[in-house]
């Protein structure tokens, strides 16, 4: 599995995760589609991603084969240009992404344990 592209695993994980999100935003009574996409930029934004990916570093959540797909996720050398954010920031994105990716690919339970944790302890939702 370590074989797939980086890239790749972001691009399924970005829409595995997009969904996630809608789908606890409705759970959890959003129903006006303005306030839906408002509260969704909280969690789906390269910034908040990029953040959420240092959180769960800083806590240790990964274990050495889930941030080798991290690593190479963002040192990925892509000629994309981020719209409105820095690079560094968007290379931290696509690794998040990309992790996400690689646990629906391995059909790993990781990913909810991980939203677990942004949920509860990150975001106190």
């Amino acid at each position: 599995m370590n074989n797939l592209n980086s890239l790749a695993l972001a691009y399924i994980g970005d829409a595995i995760y997009e969904v996630e999100i809608r789908d606890f935003l409705l759970k959890k009574n959003f129903v006006k589609v303005n306030d839906l996409q408002k509260e969704a930029v909280n969690f789906v934004s390269a910034k908040r991603q990029a953040y959420f990916l240092k959180e769960l570093l800083n806590r240790n959540f990964f274990t050495e084969e889930e941030l080798d797909i991290i690593i190479r996720a963002r040192n990925h050398k892509g000629n994309r240009h981020p719209k409105n954010t820095d690079i560094l920031t968007y290379k931290h994105a696509t690794a998040f992404e990309a992790i996400i990716g690689y646990w629906h690919q391995t059909n790993c339970s990781r990913f909810q344990e991980m939203m677990k944790i942004i949920y509860e302890e990150i975001c106190n939702f």
